[in-house]
């Protein structure tokens, strides 16, 4: 026995780790100890109904994370599907993703982009640019750059902001607003800025991961790409009511 050490007290010592003469170490605990543990993340803000007249339309914004406290895989999915025609679009997004500050993340990456619809569907993929974070006030912030494979250049601007009534019930108000450089007509965009988007939803959650919410969508397209979408008929803007659910794990 260690001298000075009773027999309780040294299997305290050799339980925190302190050395003790005499004992031996597990070969590489001390390794174990230092590997940066890796966490996941998976959810969906958006996943919900929109009703405006005689359309309606499922719409899905998720997203997923592998990684560290500083280094992550992020991949990104949003889109839209008419429930009364065969038409729609999907946006994907696999980023690497770097903390620079305590509330920012710097990304890159590719987007792929696919638009379907009576006559020729369109596709087309990016570079991606961009910062993640949370600013001043609470706000979330995202702003990005993209560079298509047909060097058509684009920047998108989101911003969003909760307000909790209660400890459950919470509303998110959000904005965001697009800008191409180049017209691509094939995807119905003229240059210049592209379109805004606002919304708010009310949201109760019955735990932190689960909780339904119903709220009000608005959007408009701007400009040129207005300019294109009247020229087919098209609707350039309006209101839908949602009904969806926020969901994380």
């Amino acid at each position: 026995m260690t001298r000075g050490v009773g027999s309780l007290g040294l299997a305290l010592l050799l339980a925190v780790g302190v050395p003790v003469a005499g004992s031996a170490q597990r070969p590489g605990a001390d390794m174990a100890m230092m590997d940066p543990p890796i966490y996941t993340y998976v959810a969906f803000d958006e996943l919900e109904w929109l009703a405006s007249g005689d359309e309606s339309a499922v719409e899905y914004d998720g997203e997923a994370w592998i990684g560290g406290d500083f280094n992550r895989f992020w991949f990104k999915a949003a889109g839209e599907q008419s429930t009364s025609e065969s038409e729609g679009h999907v946006e994907l997004q696999g980023l690497y993703s770097r903390t620079i500050s305590s509330f920012w993340n710097l990304q890159a990456g590719l987007r792929f982009d696919h638009r379907y619809r009576d006559g020729p569907d369109a596709s087309r993929a990016h570079a991606v640019l961009g910062f993640e974070g949370l600013a001043p006030y609470w706000f979330e912030v995202e702003a990005f750059v993209f560079l298509s494979d047909d060097a058509d250049a684009s920047a998108r601007l989101e911003a969003s902001y909760e307000t909790l009534l209660t400890q459950r019930l919470i509303v998110e108000s959000e904005v965001e607003t697009n800008v191409a450089f180049q017209g691509v007509p094939e995807f119905g965009l003229g240059s210049g800025f592209t379109d805004v988007e606002l919304g708010a939803r009310m949201r109760y959650e019955f735990v932190r991961e689960f909780a339904p919410y119903i709220g009000y969508s608005w959007s408009r397209k701007l400009g040129e790409t207005a300019d294109l979408i009247r020229a087919v008929d098209g609707e350039v803007g309006g209101g839908a009511l949602v009904v969806g659910l926020h969901v994380w794990y």
